[in-house]
């Protein structure tokens, strides 16, 4: 007997990648996602967008963890991004087994400031859009610190 093949369960997720200056990281929804029903959790959404803020950094070659212990030629302190608001409208729910993609792109970089768009996807479908609104923090004290001039170059190159 020949068992049915699920189209979502096509790949593992996990890429990421650049398409121009928008971002792609490409997320399995696992059991531990979803709730009782089979539906992804709201708040995992969340998760997925950290996720790919965080691919997005890594891939253009900024790391967070050596940001925050200024690892990085020309930084003067350690810094971290904290969340200052995250705006979400959830469209449609992803279930287990989808696989996602979470599209990023920069839609503004200030001295101290970030903000990204943020779409989360099931092929064309457009399930989750999310603003995200950061700040730069010093990480020792945890007050306002502009973004290392490296970076938010790097940044403001693909802001769109």
């Amino acid at each position: 007997m020949e068992r049915a093949v699920n189209s979502r369960a096509t790949g593992e997720g996990g890429a990421s990648y650049f398409e121009g200056d928008v971002h792609v990281l490409t997320v399995r929804v696992y059991y531990e996602d979803t709730d009782a029903g089979g539906v992804v959790y709201y708040a995992n959404y969340l998760k997925f967008a950290e996720r790919a803020r965080s691919a997005m950094l890594r891939l253009g070659g900024w790391e967070n963890g050596r940001l925050s212990q200024a690892d990085y030629p020309d930084q003067a302190e350690g810094v971290a991004f904290v969340m200052r608001s995250f705006a979400v409208d959830y469209r449609r729910a992803a279930v287990l087994d989808d696989l996602l993609t979470v599209r990023t792109r920069v839609v503004k970089v200030g001295g101290a400031t970030l903000d990204m768009a943020q779409t989360v996807m099931r092929g064309d479908e457009v399930l989750v859009e999310a603003m995200a609104k950061l700040a730069c923090v010093s990480a020792a004290s945890l007050k306002p610190a502009r973004i290392p001039e490296g970076l938010r170059a790097d940044l403001a190159l693909r802001q769109n």
